[in-house]
């Protein structure tokens, strides 16, 4: 299958054809994705032990926090970058690929040296314990110290599949997880580094795949490459990158809180290693999760593309493809943490307490991930086609809203099963929130449609 070589096919290809151009190559990339998280969790557990699982859970909330600011940046810029293309606004696209490597720039820097200077006090106030800081302080002075890495990687990432190029995003991203899993083993066995040894394997891994990108971006026979004059931060495309990508930072950064609060619950009713539990799940759900992402990352071209072109039929017909088939991804997911859970968690650990905790846990977490899909698919829906507030809305109604009173309340009656039960009672009523909006926005679009067949 051949990768597509102009945006502009985005209007004209059939739709089921493009999601799957663009959405395969994605769906690889972020399992690959998913896979390379796993690969630290794996060697970390069964290498150094399960309370290094537990201490590697306490850096969850500072990845997600991480991840928010570079989502801000990169998911804003590659959603206004299809728009442009769409709307034949070369010139814009262009100085948005600039901004985007100042801003993570900018940021990453000052994340870094933010967190580096309390990094202890943090980690404690997420969970942890004199058993388990020190392994999230050894992996996280590592991790931050190459954030400016991992922030021009993603970001530009997310810029060259909207470029049009969803294939090349895909390589970049398997070469990180097969250079991580290399450099995995070498470093915690082959250096005796331990946690430190996984984290350092992931800074160079990321870096040798942000080389390749810069490469790209400096070829000047494609459409959008660094050239002078791009790099100057303009106004406009900074609070427009910034606004479009301020759902997907309200969701990590409410994700970060919502994980500090479940650590928090798990180490009061459950002790450290009903945390270490929860980082399995987690890791677990994170596989899911990007598959179904990686199908939203191949309707935002598409969809934004097409609403730019006001053709909101070909929008109509994306949104419903990829709620279809993010509808099996769950289900699948669903199936295996109902039915085969040991199996699942025994992957990280041979530890037979952390395997059921973990086993018990999967199954209850799993128990609407059916209908999960679309609601994932609903809210990134909003967020490419240019619709912030709604995004953020449907974002953060499911973690602000419903989430983190469960996490809250649902403990004082239940105990740990409590903190367990939040997440399956928030998936049922943030999807029905979705379902709303979306049919209402559906209602909308098809007036549009008739209008623009009408003139």
């Amino acid at each position: 299958m051949s990768e597509l070589r102009t945006p502009t096919a985005l209007g004209t290809e059939r739709i089921g054809k493009l999601l799957m151009q663009y959405a395969l190559p994605a769906i690889i990339a972020q399992t690959a994705a998913s896979l390379y998280n796993m690969v630290d969790s794996i060697f970390i557990g069964h290498g150094v032990g399960p309370m290094a699982i537990s201490g590697l859970a306490l850096t969850f909330p500072l990845m997600n926090l991480a991840a928010a600011f570079g989502a801000m940046v990169g998911v804003g810029a590659s959603t206004l970058v299809s728009v442009k293309l769409g709307q034949k606004d070369y010139d814009t696209a262009q100085r948005v690929l600039g901004n985007v490597f100042v801003l993570n720039l900018i940021l990453g820097l000052a994340f870094t040296v933010v967190v580096l200077a309390f990094l202890d006090p943090i980690l404690y106030f997420f969970g942890g314990s004199d058993e388990t800081v020190p392994y999230a302080r050894d992996y996280m002075e590592v991790i931050l110290l190459g954030n400016v890495v991992t922030h021009m990687y993603l970001g530009l990432n997310s810029v060259l599949r909207s470029a049009g190029h969803p294939k090349k995003a895909m390589l970049a991203t398997i070469a990180t997880v097969v250079v991580n899993t290399i450099l995995d083993p070498i470093f915690i066995y082959g250096f005796d580094m331990g946690i430190r040894g996984a984290a350092v394997a992931t800074v160079i891994a990321q870096g040798i795949s942000l080389a390749w990108l810069l490469k790209l971006f400096s070829n000047k026979n494609e459409l959008l490459h660094f050239h002078k004059g791009i790099f100057r931060l303009k106004r406009k495309i900074v609070f427009d990158s910034l606004s479009i990508g301020m759902a997907p930072f309200l969701m990590n950064m409410a994700a970060c809180l919502l994980v500090i609060l479940f650590n928090q619950g798990f180490k009061k009713y459950g002790g450290d290693l009903a945390i270490g539990a929860f980082g399995i799940v987690n890791r677990l759900e994170f596989v899911i999760v990007m598959v179904v992402m990686g199908f939203n990352q191949g309707m935002q071209p598409i969809a934004g593309f097409n609403y730019g072109a006001r053709q909101f039929d070909r929008v109509n017909k994306v949104l419903k493809l990829t709620i279809f088939y993010a509808t099996c991804v769950t289900t699948t997911g669903f199936l295996v943490g109902m039915f085969i859970p040991e199996v699942a968690t025994g992957i990280f650990t041979s530890d037979q307490e952390l395997i059921s905790q973990a086993s018990k846990g999967l199954r209850i977490a799993v128990m609407f991930f059916p209908i999960v899909g679309f609601q994932m698919v609903t809210s990134n829906f909003f967020q490419s086609i240019g619709m912030a507030g709604k995004a953020i809305f449907l974002s953060l109604s499911r973690q602000m809203l419903i989430l983190m009173p469960c996490v809250l309340l649902l403990p004082t009656f239940w105990g740990v099963w409590g903190v367990w039960y939040s997440k399956p009672v928030s998936d049922l009523l943030a999807s029905i929130i979705a379902a709303i909006m979306l049919t209402h926005q559906y209602r909308k679009f098809k007036q549009l449609h008739l209008a623009n067949e009408a003139s």
